[in-house]
């Protein structure tokens, strides 16, 4: 193993450490939202049962803030100092990791983030708060891996995040009771039929919003119908009254 002199540690610049919690914040966040879609299952939409939401999602939500606290645990590197190249250490020793509770504590202060950020812009030292509890600094990672392979995971991370918001909202909203209620009224439709040349198929994903609230459901969607000779942007509005079934109420193009 390479031995590192401790002169050879230089303080991280602010900007390298504000990207660093822009990453790992949006990576978090990432991974709580693939936990809580898989959680709740493809019907989701279809129930208008608060409890068991959140009963679903409170757990998920306390697992990603214990994850994001514990970001730091190995080697003092999360996912977004690596890819910016920094690493958290003793101040006193910078060869030493600081201990599990201590990057725990240090990161609590997060909570925070907005104080954290003005206190670090602000400090000589370049510390927030978490850093002057837990006796941390942050410092550039002298073995750093290459900046290509950063920048490629960064990419992959991205993109697989668009990629799974795409594939699982579209198939969670295509799958609910509402948008084959939507469906079956447009087909059914003669003016749509006649306009369209006949109907081939649909957009991506829908656009509008679907609420249930105390039971009462309202939805607002606009639906992309995909016409032999034209397509059609065609609104759907539709209501659901406690205990019955979605209705159409207005259908328009």
């Amino acid at each position: 193993m390479t031995e590192i002199k401790e002169s050879q540690y230089h303080l991280s610049s602010r900007k390298r450490r504000i990207i660093a919690f822009l990453i790992d914040h949006f990576i978090v966040t990432f991974l709580m939202v693939v936990a809580v879609f898989l959680m709740l299952g493809p019907n989701f939409m279809d129930t208008d049962n608060v409890g068991n939401l959140t009963s679903k999602i409170g757990p998920t939500v306390l697992l990603g803030f214990l994850v994001y606290f514990a970001k730091d645990s190995i080697k003092g590197i999360s996912p977004g100092k690596w890819i910016m190249g920094i690493m958290v250490r003793d101040e006193h020793n910078l060869d030493q990791v600081p201990s599990i509770g201590t990057l725990l504590i240090r990161n609590l202060f997060l909570l925070i983030w907005p104080i954290e950020c003005i206190v670090l812009v602000f400090s000589k030292e370049k510390k927030r708060l978490g850093d002057r509890i837990g006796k941390t600094v942050v410092v550039k990672n002298p073995v750093r891996s290459s900046l290509y392979l950063r920048i490629s995971v960064l990419a992959v991370m991205g993109i697989s995040y668009f990629f799974f918001i795409f594939l699982f909202v579209g198939n969670t909203v295509k799958n609910s009771e509402v948008y084959k209620l939507a469906i079956s009224e447009i087909e059914v439709n003669e003016e749509i039929q006649i306009e369209t040349g006949g109907i081939k198929g649909y957009g991506m994903i829908p656009k509008g919003t679907v609420r249930i609230t105390d039971h009462v459901g309202e939805a607002n969607l606009s639906i992309k119908v995909l016409g032999n000779q034209k397509d059609l942007d065609v609104g759907v509005y539709l209501r659901k009254e406690p205990n019955e079934n979605w209705r159409l109420i207005e259908l328009n193009k």
